[in-house]
Protein backbone atom coordinates (compact mmCIF):
# COMPACT_ATOMS: atom_id res chain seq x y z
CA UNK A 1 0.00 0.00 0.00
CA UNK A 2 1.35 3.09 -1.16
CA UNK A 3 1.06 6.21 1.11
CA UNK A 4 -1.53 8.15 -0.79
CA UNK A 5 -3.34 4.86 -0.72
CA UNK A 6 -2.97 4.49 3.03
CA UNK A 7 -3.99 8.36 3.63
CA UNK A 8 -7.30 7.43 1.15
CA UNK A 9 -7.98 4.40 3.62
CA UNK A 10 -7.51 6.51 6.81
CA UNK A 11 -9.80 9.47 5.65
CA UNK A 12 -12.44 7.05 4.42
CA UNK A 13 -12.24 4.59 7.95
CA UNK A 14 -12.17 7.85 10.14
CA UNK A 15 -15.19 10.11 8.03
CA UNK A 16 -16.80 6.25 8.89
CA UNK A 17 -15.65 6.41 12.87
CA UNK A 18 -16.14 10.20 13.19
CA UNK A 19 -19.15 11.64 10.57
CA UNK A 20 -19.60 15.30 12.85
CA UNK A 21 -16.32 15.79 13.65
CA UNK A 22 -15.79 19.47 13.28
CA UNK A 23 -13.36 22.54 15.06
CA UNK A 24 -13.73 22.39 19.07
CA UNK A 25 -13.50 25.76 19.50
CA UNK A 26 -16.82 27.52 19.13
CA UNK A 27 -17.07 30.25 17.07
CA UNK A 28 -19.72 32.39 15.15
CA UNK A 29 -16.90 34.66 12.73
CA UNK A 30 -13.53 34.82 11.72
CA UNK A 31 -11.99 37.05 14.03
CA UNK A 32 -13.41 35.25 16.96
CA UNK A 33 -11.20 31.46 15.67
CA UNK A 34 -8.78 33.70 15.01
CA UNK A 35 -8.58 35.03 18.88
CA UNK A 36 -10.07 31.36 20.46
CA UNK A 37 -6.87 29.35 18.76
CA UNK A 38 -4.45 32.41 19.83
CA UNK A 39 -5.54 31.02 23.36
CA UNK A 40 -5.76 27.67 22.68
CA UNK A 41 -2.00 27.25 22.94
CA UNK A 42 -1.04 24.76 25.70
CA UNK A 43 -4.57 24.97 26.75
CA UNK A 44 -7.65 23.32 26.33
CA UNK A 45 -10.41 24.14 23.89
CA UNK A 46 -12.90 23.12 26.26
CA UNK A 47 -11.84 26.11 28.61
CA UNK A 48 -10.59 28.64 25.71
CA UNK A 49 -14.65 27.90 24.69
CA UNK A 50 -15.39 29.00 28.26
CA UNK A 51 -12.80 32.30 28.78
CA UNK A 52 -13.73 33.61 25.44
CA UNK A 53 -17.50 34.60 26.82
CA UNK A 54 -16.61 36.84 28.39
CA UNK A 55 -14.10 38.41 26.46
CA UNK A 56 -16.73 38.62 24.09
CA UNK A 57 -19.23 39.48 25.82
CA UNK A 58 -16.99 42.75 27.13
CA UNK A 59 -15.68 43.35 23.50
CA UNK A 60 -18.30 42.74 21.26
CA UNK A 61 -16.03 43.73 18.01
CA UNK A 62 -12.98 43.89 16.41
CA UNK A 63 -12.93 47.45 16.83
CA UNK A 64 -13.58 46.71 20.28
CA UNK A 65 -11.34 44.53 20.90
CA UNK A 66 -8.53 46.39 19.39
CA UNK A 67 -9.51 49.92 21.33
CA UNK A 68 -8.78 47.21 24.46
CA UNK A 69 -6.66 47.85 26.63
CA UNK A 70 -3.90 44.96 26.82
CA UNK A 71 -4.17 44.67 30.88
CA UNK A 72 -7.93 44.34 30.41
CA UNK A 73 -7.54 41.75 27.73
CA UNK A 74 -4.33 39.59 29.72
CA UNK A 75 -7.25 39.56 33.31
CA UNK A 76 -9.47 38.11 31.21
CA UNK A 77 -7.36 34.95 29.36
CA UNK A 78 -5.54 34.66 32.43
CA UNK A 79 -6.91 31.33 32.64
CA UNK A 80 -5.72 29.88 29.53
CA UNK A 81 -2.61 30.37 30.66
CA UNK A 82 0.48 32.54 29.13
CA UNK A 83 -1.72 35.62 29.54
CA UNK A 84 0.86 38.63 28.81
CA UNK A 85 1.69 37.09 25.57
CA UNK A 86 -1.84 36.14 24.54
CA UNK A 87 -3.32 39.37 25.13
CA UNK A 88 -0.43 40.87 23.55
CA UNK A 89 -0.96 39.49 19.95
CA UNK A 90 -4.75 39.53 20.75
CA UNK A 91 -4.24 43.30 20.77
CA UNK A 92 -1.99 43.85 17.89
CA UNK A 93 -3.69 41.58 15.58
CA UNK A 94 -7.22 43.04 16.39
CA UNK A 95 -5.29 46.93 16.00
CA UNK A 96 -3.92 45.57 12.07
CA UNK A 97 -7.44 43.52 11.05
CA UNK A 98 -9.11 47.18 12.52
CA UNK A 99 -6.64 49.77 10.85
CA UNK A 100 -5.37 47.69 7.88
CA UNK A 101 -8.21 45.49 6.83
CA UNK A 102 -11.30 47.30 7.64
CA UNK A 103 -12.09 44.56 10.05
CA UNK A 104 -11.88 42.10 7.96
CA UNK A 105 -10.38 38.83 8.62
CA UNK A 106 -8.35 37.64 4.95
CA UNK A 107 -9.07 34.60 2.83
CA UNK A 108 -5.72 35.04 1.73
CA UNK A 109 -3.04 32.00 3.51
CA UNK A 110 -0.17 34.51 3.04
CA UNK A 111 -1.83 38.12 4.07
CA UNK A 112 -3.20 35.57 7.15
CA UNK A 113 0.04 34.92 7.89
CA UNK A 114 0.59 38.59 8.40
CA UNK A 115 -1.37 38.69 11.42
CA UNK A 116 0.47 38.90 14.60
CA UNK A 117 0.66 35.74 16.74
CA UNK A 118 -1.07 34.00 13.39
CA UNK A 119 1.21 30.92 12.28
CA UNK A 120 0.85 27.94 10.07
CA UNK A 121 -1.80 25.92 12.19
CA UNK A 122 -4.18 29.28 12.95
CA UNK A 123 -3.94 30.36 9.05
CA UNK A 124 -5.07 26.59 7.78
CA UNK A 125 -7.33 26.20 10.64
CA UNK A 126 -9.14 30.06 9.53
CA UNK A 127 -8.63 28.67 5.66
CA UNK A 128 -10.47 25.42 5.76
CA UNK A 129 -13.05 25.82 8.61
CA UNK A 130 -14.65 29.83 8.04
CA UNK A 131 -13.78 29.90 3.88
CA UNK A 132 -13.98 26.55 3.29
CA UNK A 133 -10.53 26.54 1.08
CA UNK A 134 -7.91 23.62 1.13
CA UNK A 135 -6.57 23.23 4.39
CA UNK A 136 -3.95 20.85 6.83
CA UNK A 137 -4.02 21.97 10.09
CA UNK A 138 -1.10 20.17 11.95
CA UNK A 139 -1.43 20.13 15.64
CA UNK A 140 -0.09 18.09 18.16
CA UNK A 141 -2.75 15.28 17.31
CA UNK A 142 -2.34 15.48 13.77
CA UNK A 143 1.32 15.01 14.00
CA UNK A 144 1.50 12.33 16.61
CA UNK A 145 -1.01 10.30 14.53
CA UNK A 146 0.24 11.12 10.65
CA UNK A 147 3.61 9.41 12.41
CA UNK A 148 2.07 6.42 14.17
CA UNK A 149 0.16 5.16 11.30
CA UNK A 150 2.76 5.61 8.79
CA UNK A 151 1.72 8.62 6.57
CA UNK A 152 5.14 10.49 7.80
CA UNK A 153 7.96 8.85 8.96
CA UNK A 154 10.28 10.12 12.05
CA UNK A 155 9.04 14.28 11.50
CA UNK A 156 8.06 16.29 14.36
CA UNK A 157 8.28 19.75 12.28
CA UNK A 158 4.66 21.07 12.23
CA UNK A 159 5.38 22.55 8.70
CA UNK A 160 7.39 19.11 7.54
CA UNK A 161 4.60 17.31 8.21
CA UNK A 162 2.05 19.42 6.64
CA UNK A 163 4.32 19.59 3.76
CA UNK A 164 4.77 15.53 3.61
CA UNK A 165 0.46 15.73 3.78
CA UNK A 166 0.01 17.92 1.01
CA UNK A 167 1.50 15.66 -1.30
CA UNK A 168 -0.70 12.45 -0.11
CA UNK A 169 -3.88 13.99 0.87
CA UNK A 170 -6.78 15.47 -1.41
CA UNK A 171 -6.68 19.26 -0.84
CA UNK A 172 -10.42 19.14 -0.21
CA UNK A 173 -9.89 16.44 2.47
CA UNK A 174 -7.54 18.11 4.98
CA UNK A 175 -9.51 20.12 6.60
CA UNK A 176 -11.76 17.40 7.83
CA UNK A 177 -9.37 14.82 8.33
CA UNK A 178 -7.39 17.12 10.68
CA UNK A 179 -10.52 17.45 12.48
CA UNK A 180 -10.81 13.64 13.21
CA UNK A 181 -7.81 12.94 14.07
CA UNK A 182 -7.75 15.24 16.90
CA UNK A 183 -11.10 13.17 17.45
CA UNK A 184 -9.29 9.83 17.12
CA UNK A 185 -6.50 11.44 18.87
CA UNK A 186 -8.26 12.02 22.23
CA UNK A 187 -10.31 8.87 21.92
CA UNK A 188 -7.98 6.36 20.89
CA UNK A 189 -4.69 6.95 20.01
CA UNK A 190 -3.85 9.15 23.08
CA UNK A 191 -0.38 10.72 23.66
CA UNK A 192 -0.65 10.30 27.86
CA UNK A 193 -1.67 6.88 27.97
CA UNK A 194 -1.24 3.72 25.53
CA UNK A 195 -3.15 3.85 22.54
CA UNK A 196 -6.19 1.84 22.44
CA UNK A 197 -5.02 -0.02 19.55
CA UNK A 198 -7.90 -3.44 19.79
CA UNK A 199 -10.56 -0.85 19.35
CA UNK A 200 -9.01 1.12 16.75
CA UNK A 201 -11.14 1.92 13.44
CA UNK A 202 -7.14 1.56 11.82
CA UNK A 203 -5.25 -1.25 13.51
CA UNK A 204 -4.52 -3.59 10.56
CA UNK A 205 -3.43 -0.84 8.64
CA UNK A 206 -1.34 1.12 11.15
CA UNK A 207 2.36 1.08 11.18
CA UNK A 208 2.71 0.97 14.93
CA UNK A 209 1.10 -2.30 14.22
CA UNK A 210 3.57 -3.67 12.07
CA UNK A 211 2.13 -3.23 8.95
CA UNK A 212 3.96 -2.94 6.11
Amino acid sequence: MTKKQLALEVIDRLAKEYPDAGCTLDFDDAWKLLVSVRLAAQCTDARVNVVVEGLFDKYPGIKDLAEAPVEDIEKIVHPCGLGKSKARDISACMKMLHEQYNDKVPDDFDELLKLPGVGRKSANLIMGDVYKKPAIVTDTHCIRLSNRIGLVKDEKDPKKVEMALWKIIPPEEGSELCHRLVYHGREVCTARTKPYCEKCCLNDICKKQGVK
